[in-house]
């Protein structure tokens, strides 16, 4: 019999301005983010999908799903992480991310990582 402590999965985020690829005078702003996932269940598990909500601060909203993360679907035993970088453009210096990434474990049973809600912010714009 499996528990929920069997399905868990640490998400944790950092995040960076691109001020060389930004325009702010064009309302482009442009910020990568590098997520780290760790195994912190049972059971090995493989991330299937994600599904993303990006928010500006204009109140304009956008959804994102897919296959995998930077083209690969990592497979993590327990204890185990995997770290990539990825970026998204916003419209305004400040806005946030959230979503989950769809996961299967060996048994089959399929749950969801949540990914917490984090700020996108140009530096010095949030005091």
């Amino acid at each position: 019999m499996s528990t929920e402590s069997d399905y868990k999965i640490a998400v944790d985020v950092e995040t960076d301005f691109i001020s060389e690829q930004s325009v702010p005078d064009e309302n482009r702003y442009v910020f990568s983010y590098t997520i780290t996932i760790r195994n912190e269940g049972n059971i090995p598990a493989r991330l299937l999908t994600r599904h993303w909500y990006i928010n500006h601060a204009n109140g304009k909203s956008e959804e994102v799903q897919g296959d995998g993360v930077i083209g690969e679907q990592p497979y993590l035993n327990p204890g185990e992480g995997f770290r990539y970088t990825s970026g998204t453009i916003l419209e305004t210096p400040v806005g946030d991310m959230n979503g989950s990434y769809q996961m299967i474990a060996d048994d089959g049973v399929e749950f969801d990582a949540e990914i917490p809600a984090f700020v996108l912010s140009v530096p010095n714009t949030l005091h």
